[in-house]
């Protein structure tokens, strides 16, 4: 297979990348070795090293071992980004378990099937979380409950507020006794567990799962050569990393996969620290990158809609920033350029699914970055355009067809799923579902879910492209379209907008605007205004939730 992107690879960037040996408790082994004393972590304030990183997991790894837990088994882990769960995920895995990340968004319902289906049988939670699990009480078969609370962590005054803001709000706060149940202060006073071998790269070690917003979850079976080849891909591709000086915001849920590689697992490969943060709200969030100056910082487009739009952002001093990582959803051009303007660092779009661990291609650093491209395959990763009828003919450069994918990187299956499997995974390639391009340089363009194209009165019409002259108006801050129903043309074009405030938007402007860039059969003939769209827990624009909400609007709305 000729691979036209090689010659476009920046300089010292390798097309392959040697295969993996260790598994991913090496990570954290290998960095409290060569750096003990370095900060691995800032949370709120408290700082915690590598070194101390490490005897925490081992000590916990020593309590969950006396719990019964072993290889293979799967632990739960129900957890905002906060140290304890890094603690949990590397204990776990120095034992050779299973991690089963679950979304803290879950509700109940979502909660205890997940739980089902993955046959865990011990969960770490936050105590804020217990009242959905007492929602689904004997439908679930846990032995073993460990329960944390952000006071555990949090530096003074933040402990001593934390539980009063939490009941203040109706949350549940600190330990709850019971049968099976266990503090996670206790279980950290035990004796740090030696060291043992360390799993099989060829072994489990994350059950992810993906597609909550499409119908019943599948979890992705992710082996520890799975995950950490992806950090080896991501470091090959990055050779101006400095090991031990980068500062990574960790806001990317790392219950994601997205966030899972780009905030946890690559940092802690180069020894950097990660500022983890529970969640966004945007007043903290400049605050803690004034205080912290990041280096690097990896997020989704509706994170960089909301810092472009902030005052305060040219305000800050973001000298230290070289790079910015936006996943997860299309980045609009128009975001692209404005935000490295504001910021001066360079902004890289990539791709990747859940499938594959999760990242398969990204942009150079150093070469060009073609408007609306999503770069090249990772070293090590095959690519190419098949068509949608058979998914086998391979399709030339300039086609539109469905974007499949070949690398260490991708899944060995869904769990407990083998038809779901058959249907994505086919002689060796994932089949992503991904309308995409490929150009005459090897750059790859995603057009659009298979699932979100439009066909209105025959024209098939991709939602990418209004979205992105939808950008270009300087009064919108967000905006989403898709098709809804609609007796003649089958379906017509939606939009949904956030403007920018104070500005006075109304559907005409809209329509006008569009005129000019669009053809005609393009025109949202729907357009609603709204203060917020919906978005997942990583950030991503939950445009099946708007479908499903709008489907049956048949006029428009006035700001």
């Amino acid at each position: 297979m000729t691979l036209p992107w090689a010659r476009h690879y920046d300089p010292g960037v390798p097309l392959t990348v040697e295969p993996v040996t260790t598994s991913l408790p090496w990570l954290l082994l290998q960095a409290a070795e060569q750096s003990p004393q370095a900060p691995a972590l800032v949370f709120f304030g408290r700082k915690i090293t590598y070194g101390e990183l490490n005897t925490l997991t081992a000590s916990l790894a020593k309590a969950f071992k006396g719990l019964g837990l072993t290889a293979g088994d799967r632990l739960a882990i129900f957890l905002p980004n906060c140290p304890q769960l890094v603690i949990a995920y590397h204990a776990a895995l120095r034992l050779g378990a299973v991690v089963v990340l679950l979304n803290p968004l879950l509700s109940a319902t979502e909660l205890a099937h997940q739980l089902a289906d993955s046959g865990a049988r011990r969960l770490v939670l936050l105590d804020h979380f217990l009242p959905r699990l007492e929602e689904i009480q004997g439908r679930v078969d846990l032995t073993h409950l460990i329960i944390t609370s952000l006071t555990e962590v949090l530096p003074w005054p933040l402990s001593w507020l934390y539980p009063y803001k939490a009941r203040r709000d109706g949350l549940a706060v600190g330990f709850q006794p019971g049968p099976g149940r266990y503090a996670w202060p206790e279980l950290l006073q035990a004796a740090p567990e030696p060291i043992i071998p360390l799993p099989d790269p060829r072994d489990l070690a994350v059950l992810q799962y993906t597609g909550g917003t499409t119908g019943v979850p599948k979890a992705a079976m992710l082996t520890h050569a799975n995950l950490m080849v992806n950090v080896a891909q991501i470091n090959a591709w990055l050779p101006q990393v400095r090991y031990g000086q980068e500062r990574v915001m960790g806001l990317l849920p790392f219950s994601h996969s997205f966030g899972l590689t780009a905030c946890l697992n690559w940092p802690m490969s180069q020894g950097a620290l990660i500022i983890v943060l529970p969640r966004f709200e945007i007043g903290n969030f400049l605050r803690v990158m004034k205080k912290h100056r990041p280096t690097m910082l990896p997020g989704v487009p509706t994170l960089f809609v909301a810092l472009i739009n902030d005052s305060r952002l040219p305000k800050l001093d973001l000298s230290a920033l070289w790079a910015c990582i936006s996943g997860s959803a299309p980045l609009p051009l128009e975001v692209r350029d404005r935000f490295e303007a504001l910021s001066g660092c360079t902004m890289l779009e990539g791709y990747g699914l859940t499938e594959a661990a999760p990242i398969t291609h990204f942009n150079p650093v150093q070469g060009k970055r073609p408007a609306g491209s999503m770069g090249m395959p990772l070293p090590g990763t095959l690519a190419k355009i098949v068509d949608q009828e058979t998914g086998i003919r391979e399709l030339p450069a300039g086609e539109v067809g469905e974007l499949t994918i070949q690398g260490p990187q991708v899944m060995h299956g869904y769990w407990r799923n083998p038809a779901e499997t058959a249907l994505v995974l086919k002689d060796g390639w994932l089949h992503t579902g991904d309308l995409a391009r490929l150009d005459e340089d090897g750059y790859f363009y995603i057009v659009e879910r298979k699932k979100d194209l439009i066909i209105a009165g025959g024209y098939k019409i991709y939602p990418r492209e209004v979205e992105e002259v939808l950008y270009q108006h300087p009064g919108i801050k967000e905006a989403v379209a898709f098709g809804v129903p609609d007796a003649y043309r089958g379906e017509t074009v939606k939009a949904v907008i956030v403007p920018k405030d104070g500005n006075g938007l109304t559907a005409a402007d809209i329509e006008a605007h569009c005129r000019r860039l669009l053809a005609v059969y393009k025109i949202p003939k729907i357009i609603e205004f709204r203060s917020e769209l919906p978005k997942s827990l990583v950030g991503k624009v939950l445009r099946r939730v708007l479908k499903k909400e709008g489907a049956a609007a048949d006029h428009a709305a006035a700001p």
